[in-house]
């Protein structure tokens, strides 16, 4: 085969064949705001990289509530953190002690959490 030929190739179904082209839509997800008594928040533990964070979550809050209160629960608990995704992030297996804190801001959690 020499370099200045090209291969023409049919691999399959044709546009023409009832086949649609797919066109992908970047949504932002839609989060209401909600006041903190009716969140209902639940923990989970991760490790990552030979450490344990603490997850807890799903928040509904503005991105400027949501990064006040983690600043007041990072300064109460001592201990680094970050909000990702609705969810908070602490460095840690702080479950008992963020719990306190949270309670005391007035969120709730679901049963068994």
């Amino acid at each position: 085969m020499s370099r200045g030929k090209k291969l023409d190739l049919f691999i399959g179904a044709d546009i023409d064949d009832g086949w649609a082209e797919v066109k992908s839509k970047k949504t932002t997800p839609k989060t209401q705001i909600i006041p903190t008594e009716k969140h209902k928040l639940h923990f989970a533990k991760e490790k990552r990289r030979g450490k344990v964070v603490t997850l807890v979550g799903e928040f509904f809050l503005s991105k400027e509530d949501a990064n006040a209160t983690l600043k007041k629960l990072k300064k109460t608990l001592g201990c680094g953190g970050t909000y990702k995704d609705n969810f908070m992030e602490f460095q840690g297996e702080i479950q008992p002690r963020l719990r306190e804190a949270l309670l005391k801001l007035g969120f709730g959690f679901k049963p068994k959490h």
